[in-house]
């Protein structure tokens, strides 16, 4: 059974083991997308990811970013897949990624070699110095990292929370001076969150720095996100402007995410960022959501310690990893 890896999108071209050169590729279908999306879930179901949003991630990537979704083809089947790309909002150029994911049912084929290998060449020539990869906190796949030169770094956690039969923390109410609002209040000009959001990935943990400097970007890429739920995120806002926020996150199948929740540096210690993930919880088990999912760096204690308050369990684990190229 042949192997073959192809970009979704077009202008892609296939490789094959014996990386004998290929046609271009026929412009991404559908079934690309679904077969993406069908992928990420059985490897990370922790993840939420929907074929329209395989679609969107592509379309509305940085140009600066090299950013190529691969697929691995077996008999016309998907069974592997790999994010790949360059860290355009890092102060330090030459930082590249490729997470790469095979099914579980197809593993020994030789995909996630042939993806890995595809990727880096695509990084190689798109500048990157070094390339990061999260890895599955399980033995086959850590041992595959290590066989292809990547070193361990950092590990952060899955985390998923029963919204159907858990018991979420009462609604507080909020101190004087602080309300709870919908993110649909900024659906026509969300820079007060693009704001807000800039400074508190700035000082999330991570071996790459981020700086958000590009609202139009930031909003088409982040906002308009067909995953993302303005209407369940909550904004945590003081004497009227945004002080913390609670990005939701929603794939239509009663799945529920946190895409960010953070808190502006003026106004951390006061709980506002626990007040703001509640109320979005609250929200989202409403509106018929059953299970809610989130992540945490394993070293960023308070986020962990606000997740245990809620009841969220670790339901999984990756390593992330990096090799340098050359």
């Amino acid at each position: 059974m042949t192997v073959i890896v192809r970009a979704l999108g077009p202008g892609a071209r296939a490789t094959t083991p014996a990386a004998a050169p290929a046609a271009p590729a026929a412009p991404a279908a559908t079934t690309g997308d679904a077969g993406f999306a069908a992928v990420r879930r059985a490897c990370v179901p922790s993840m939420l990811t929907s074929p329209a949003a395989v679609a969107f991630d592509r379309a509305h990537a940085h140009p600066d970013a090299a950013y190529r979704q691969l697929i691995a083809e077996a008999d016309g089947e998907v069974i592997g897949t790999a994010q790949v790309g360059v860290a355009h909002d890092s102060p330090e150029p030459g930082q590249g990624y490729a997470n790469i994911y095979v099914h579980p049912e197809r593993l020994g084929r030789g995909a996630g070699t042939l993806l890995l290998r595809t990727a880096e060449e695509h990084l190689a020539s798109a500048g990157a110095r070094f390339v990061y990869s999260w890895v599955l906190d399980e033995p086959a796949n850590l041992a595959f990292a290590a066989r292809h030169g990547y070193a361990a770094r950092r590990t952060a956690h899955f985390l998923r929370l029963d919204l159907a039969h858990g018991t979420l923390p009462p609604r507080q109410e909020p101190p004087v001076g602080v309300e709870l609002v919908s993110g649909s209040l900024y659906a026509q000009d969300a820079r007060p969150l693009f704001a807000l959001d800039a400074e508190t990935v700035a000082d999330e943990p991570g071996d790459v720095a981020a700086e958000f400097t590009d609202y139009e970007h930031w909003r088409a890429e982040t906002w308009d996100h067909p995953l993302t739920s303005r209407e369940l995120t909550t904004v945590a806002l003081v004497d009227g402007r945004p002080a913390a926020f609670s990005l939701a996150l929603t794939d239509g199948a009663g799945r529920y995410s946190s895409g960010m929740t953070g808190t502006a540096r003026g106004h951390r210690g006061r709980g506002l960022a626990k007040l703001a993930k509640n109320d979005s919880l609250h929200r989202a088990r409403a509106a018929g959501c059953t299970e809610a999912f989130t992540g945490n760096d394993a070293g960023n204690e308070p986020m962990l310690a606000i997740n245990a308050w809620f009841g969220y369990e670790i339901c999984g684990t990756e390593v992330r990893h990096v090799r340098t190229l050359g």
